[in-house]
């Protein structure tokens, strides 16, 4: 969740369960355990790493706890979620995916390293006040690309490059630029090109 998305959380009638109100209505959640109810109040807060949640108080957190009880939550509420990508830096996020639409569902994917992918046509660029904004009308999301490092690959993928061609003519970590592409298909912002005639066209001169 973000103030991009603008979701209210509270309780529900007589403390039981969770009312999140967003721009499409109210979701409840009738059962909300700990985990739920802690790792919500700090998404509002901003980008949460949620495998670093904390042990609850009382005990810590119960094995399978993320994949069994909080996953499925946030699949429910993915309209709702902001998803983000970051780095290990003090740098901040190099971009965020935000729901645009009620029917919104992110589903990572991790494309093949050597499969040419390019930006759809449809896709516009919008400059931000610190950055650049994706948008397209066949896509849930809107990207907003914080970081130049986002937007370098964002630029590259005008014409069609595969994921290993990327890391080899940029100068960042070769699972930063990964992450960059996934997170961008998983947007609908690049997609695969089945032509095999490009494939060969897929290459961009590595970095020195």
């Amino acid at each position: 969740m973000s103030e991009d998305v603008d979701v209210v959380m509270e309780s529900g009638a007589g403390g039981e369960g969770l009312v999140l109100t967003g721009p499409w209505g109210s979701e409840r959640i009738g059962d909300a355990p700990p985990v739920v109810r802690e790792a919500l109040r700090r998404m509002q807060l901003g980008p949460v790493l949620l495998a670093n949640l904390e042990p609850l108080p009382g005990g810590p957190m119960p094995r399978g706890c993320l994949s069994f009880v909080l996953l499925p939550v946030l699949d429910r509420l993915s309209h709702l979620v902001v998803r983000t990508l970051g780095v290990d830096d003090l740098g901040g996020p190099l971009l965020s995916v935000c729901p645009v639409s009620r029917s919104a569902r992110f589903t990572p994917v991790r494309l093949p390293p050597r499969q040419p992918v390019r930006m759809p046509r449809e896709v516009s660029l919008t400059p931000e006040d610190a950055g650049f904004a994706l948008e397209s009308e066949l896509s849930p999301f809107r990207v907003v690309l914080h970081r130049p490092e986002a937007a370098l690959v964002a630029a590259l993928l005008a014409w069609p490059v595969t994921p290993d061609a990327l890391a080899e003519a940029l100068p960042l970590p070769r699972e930063v630029t990964q992450g960059i592409v996934d997170y961008l298909a998983a947007a609908g912002m690049a997609a695969p090109v089945d032509d095999p005639d490009v494939t060969a066209a897929s290459r961009l001169p590595a970095r020195s």
